[in-house]
């Protein structure tokens, strides 16, 4: 069974949620697909019968060998879109996903591959998430978030992991983007605010920002 675009941006939204959570509650997915709750149910057992996901009694949903598959397909379409829009059609990275999830529904391997070629084969998106290769393999990724760092710390911005348009504005009004140096010379203690180095400027960012900036 070839899977609906609604399916596939399930199991898509699910593997990016089993990335922080072996199991994926049937709350958190409504929440992050912005469907009602009694929606995913439904959906949930379509994916079940096609052999997608399985249940784990009192935790929630995972993805089955298939639908990981399926799931990193999906996401190679979704993220080389995302570089198309940024870097042909000159959106914002804050622009991106929004566009790419309304447009990644009628998307097929064919214009996928075009964008790839167009974009010179590109190996993340413009967040800094890996893009899977044709044959739904990530490259390995060895990064952390920020807040696991102590001061004195050098590295580079790898990822920056919201959707939020307002925090990605306010993240590209800092030059917090992924391909940027920096040093760690400031640290509040209790989870308190850091003060970052970028080059020449220091920027400092508060604990809930700091979630969201992944580094080597």
């Amino acid at each position: 069974m070839t899977p609906s675009a609604a399916m596939r941006e399930y199991l898509a939204e699910i593997y990016r949620l089993q990335e922080d959570s072996p199991t994926v509650s049937t709350t958190s997915l409504a929440e992050r697909l912005e469907v009602s709750p009694p929606a995913v149910p439904r959906m949930l057992k379509r994916l079940k019968s096609a052999g997608y996901v399985k249940h784990v009694p009192y935790q929630g949903v995972e993805l089955t060998d298939r639908g990981r598959e399926e799931a990193l397909q999906e996401i190679r379409r979704h993220r080389i879109l995302e570089v198309f829009l940024v870097n042909i059609m000159n959106f914002t990275w804050d622009e991106a996903h929004e566009h790419a999830d309304e447009l990644s529904r009628g998307l097929n391997n064919t214009l996928t591959e075009r964008m790839a070629e167009m974009t010179d084969y590109p190996q993340r998106c413009p967040h800094g998430e890996p893009i899977p290769s044709k044959n739904g393999e990530l490259p390995p990724i060895s990064d952390t978030c920020i807040m696991n760092l102590a001061v004195g710390h050098k590295g580079t911005i790898s990822r920056v992991r919201t959707h939020e348009p307002e925090r990605l504005q306010y993240f590209a009004s800092l030059n917090l983007v992924p391909g940027v140096k920096f040093e760690l010379v400031g640290r509040a203690p209790f989870n308190g605010p850091m003060r970052l180095r970028l080059e020449r400027e220091e920027v400092v960012l508060g604990a809930e920002l700091t979630k969201s900036i992944w580094v080597t």
